[in-house]
């Protein structure tokens, strides 16, 4: 039983006019929708590794895809692979876009990282939302003193146990250091 209060701009006597306004007006065309965007601060890199023993370790890494907007974050969020879903041996990492995810790349090399360590039975109750919850807050960083020194994260996907990791550009700096982890 649906009761309505006077005045709820959310009852049905308050929603008829508009549904009726919208049956008339018919189908909106894509081309007279403005979506809004909302641009993040860094464009960001998804790189994907899977390993292969024959191959060189930078022939088994492979960029999936770049992204600048809240928007295409989610889109390829919910069109990859659940970190948890992975096989042993891969990883994702994310990446300020021009940083890419190895120790070699000039903005890592004085760098550093915090580690996460999961036991092998919280693959599938922890990981998938520590990592959600890293890129959110890597994607997110705002333009404070710290937002610079981070070039990205990785999730790697081990049978002994799983790893989430956040890098930093200078590990010299004790202060952003600590205050990222």
């Amino acid at each position: 039983v649906l009761v309505e209060e006077k005045g709820d701009p959310n009852s049905i006597t308050a929603l008829l006019p508009l549904r009726r306004k919208a049956r008339d007006e018919g189908p909106v065309e894509a081309a007279e929708v403005e979506l809004e965007l909302h641009p993040l601060q860094n464009k960001w890199a998804l790189w994907f590794f899977k390993n292969d023993f024959s191959r060189a370790w930078q022939d088994n890494l492979h960029l999936v895809t770049k992204f600048d907007t809240v928007e295409d974050f989610w889109a390829m969020y919910s069109h990859i692979q659940l970190a948890s879903k992975l096989s042993s041996g891969c990883d994702y990492a994310l990446f300020k876009d021009g940083i890419q995810p190895m120790w070699e790349d000039s903005r890592n090399k004085r760098g550093g990282r915090w580690l996460v360590s999961l036991a092998k039975h919280q693959r599938h109750s922890k990981l998938d939302l520590l990592w959600l919850e890293t890129l959110l807050c890597l994607i997110g960083v705002n333009r404070g003193n710290t937002a610079g020194r981070v070039c990205g994260a990785v999730v790697n996907i081990r049978t002994k146990g799983d790893k989430i990791s956040v890098w930093t550009q200078e590990a010299e700096n004790q202060a952003s250091v600590l205050h990222i982890g």
